[in-house]
């Protein structure tokens, strides 16, 4: 008797949503016709700010993306120049060192060294240019109060004091 009184309580939860009379709502249970006051409304963020650690990872994978990204292009074009310049300054170096140890120069040791230090600097563009873009995404906000400007007669200097 008592799972035949538990089975008719399961069978009538499991038809209630079913019927009518299941699935009157209470009005305060109704969401459908709530005015949410306009302040309490939130936009999405559509000024295209980028997260300082995003930045960063963008611009350790590759370097001048992050700056591009927190709209910095003119840094960041210094950074993907710089990149190609130590990577095929690196990858020269490391030809004329194979050149090298083919023929059994006397400068084999040099040469490796120079490939080395090529390197280090290939990887350091790398980590600089993430700590450069996360800087400057936490700086996107910030207010620029040095202002420099061309004027017909040269250039001018503003900085605005409180």
């Amino acid at each position: 008797m008592g799972t035949g009184r538990l089975a008719l309580v399961v069978g009538l939860l499991a038809v209630g949503p079913l019927c009518p009379l299941g699935s009157a709502r209470l009005a305060g249970q109704d969401t459908s016709r709530v005015n949410q006051p306009a302040a309490l409304l939130v936009r999405p963020d559509t000024s295209g700010h980028v997260r300082p650690m995003g930045a960063f990872w963008r611009s350790l994978a590759v370097p001048g993306w992050g700056q591009a990204a927190t709209g910095r292009h003119t840094t960041g074009a210094i950074f993907v120049v710089w990149e190609g310049v130590t990577a095929m300054m690196t990858l020269k170096a490391q030809q004329e060192a194979n050149y090298m140890k083919q023929i059994g120069s006397a400068n084999l040791q040099l040469k490796r060294q120079e490939v080395e230090d090529w390197l280090v600097l290939w990887v350091f563009n790398h980590l600089f240019s993430g700590a450069e873009a996360y800087v400057s995404a936490h700086l996107q906000d910030f207010p620029s109060d040095l202002k420099i400007r061309a004027f017909p007669g040269g250039i001018g200097i503003s900085l605005s004091l409180p």
